[in-house]
C-alpha cells in the first residue's frame, strides 16, 4: 500500500488530490498513517508501530485501522495493491 504521489498533505492534516480537486481533514493519527505510508511504511509496519506507541486493544486498532485503509482506498488516495 503506497500513497498516490500527487497526493498533498500538510502538517495540519489537510489533504488535496489535484486529480479530483478533492481535499479532505484528518486527525492526528490519520496525520500520522500518512506520514509513515509516504516514508514508504507497510501496513504491517504502520500496524506494529502505533500498536507500540499507543495503549489500544489489537482487535480495535485492526478495526479502525482497516475502516481507514478502506477510505484512502474508496477516494483513491492509495496504490492499488497488486
Amino acid at each position: 500500500m503506497k500513497l498516490k504521489k500527487n497526493i498533498a498533505v500538510s502538517e495540519s492534516g489537510f489533504v488535496f488530490d489535484p486529480n479530483s480537486g478533492e481535499s479532505y481533514s484528518l486527525n492526528p493519527t490519520g496525520r500520522e498513517i500518512l506520514n509513515l505510508l509516504s516514508e514508504g511504511k507497510t501496513g504491517e509496519d504502520i500496524k506494529g508501530l502505533l500498536m507500540d506507541k499507543y495503549d489500544v486493544n489489537p482487535s480495535t486498532f485492526n478495526l479502525y485501522f482497516d475502516d481507514f485503509v478502506q477510505m484512502l482506498r474508496h477516494y483513491n488516495l492509495i496504490e492499488s495493491e497488486e
